[in-house]
């Protein structure tokens, strides 16, 4: 677990720089919003992640966020098909994603059909997580 002021960002997820997290399960990778993210939305008071089936693109959106400082995009940390969605986590059903956005609080279940490889790689992960989140936690 790395923490970076107030906030903890375990050490073997990836993280988009709009602060989704992705984490590898087998073929699938669970992906959610970093506590950072949820500090910098605010608190978000509505998830809305697209449905079951549909195909998402690495960099791209797969749903959004509304919180107190306005709309903001989820984006997906790989491409592939959504296989699960949370629904502890969707819609007005979001005090998981605030409180426990590591556990109870992942949005989606993405089965890659990309080079989940190369696409993770490019994510912040391991040694780069520190000095990106201290970067990012200056703007909260």
């Amino acid at each position: 677990m790395v923490k970076v002021g107030d906030y903890e960002l375990p050490d073997d997820l990836y993280y988009t720089d709009k602060h989704t997290w992705a984490k590898v399960e087998g073929d699938n990778v669970r992906v959610g919003v970093d506590a950072i993210g949820v500090a910098l939305a605010g608190k978000i008071i509505f998830v809305r992640v697209k449905k079951v089936g549909k195909e998402v693109k690495a960099g791209k959106n797969f749903g959004t966020g509304e919180a107190g400082k306005g709309v903001i995009p989820l984006v997906a940390p790989v491409t592939g098909e959504i296989v699960e969605t949370n629904p502890k986590a969707g819609g007005r059903e979001v005090k998981a994603v605030n409180e426990d956005p590591y556990g109870e609080g992942w949005l989606a279940v993405i089965k890659p059909t990309g080079d989940k490889d190369s696409e993770l790689g490019a994510l912040k992960h391991g040694d780069n997580v520190v000095a990106w989140a201290e970067e990012e936690i200056k703007q909260i």
